[in-house]
């Protein structure tokens, strides 16, 4: 394969994996009333906020430097033990979309090392 054709690839693939993700996003967002009893709805808000902010910047991954994107990894990896807390359908859903964020960014910052 030519050398244009690898970046081609991998600009292709970058593009289907953050299109991907995006879609996913609305989807899979519970609305209001559906994070069941207030106490519990506030207990999460503080994953959720974090999760929110983490996965929203994969949409920019071809802007952040290789310190943060090795900075939003690690979070993602500290996201997971509080995920892995949530009822059953809540854990499948959002471990799911957080290894889908987490797989995006290492993806880029390994294909940046590589060059």
């Amino acid at each position: 394969m030519r050398p244009g054709g690898i970046m081609k690839m991998r600009n292709i693939t970058l593009v289907v994996l953050t299109a991907a993700i995006s879609l996913a996003l609305p989807f899979v967002s519970a609305g209001p009333g559906m994070s069941g009893p207030a106490g519990v709805a506030h207990a999460q808000d503080g994953w959720k906020a974090e999760f929110e902010a983490v996965c929203a910047r994969t949409q920019d991954t071809d802007s952040l430097t290789s310190e943060e994107l090795k900075n939003l990894v690690d979070r993602c990896d500290k996201l997971k033990p509080r995920i892995e807390k949530l009822d059953e359908t809540q854990r499948k859903v959002y471990l799911k979309r957080l290894r889908m964020c987490r797989d995006l960014l290492v993806f880029v910052l390994e294909s940046r090392e590589k060059k």
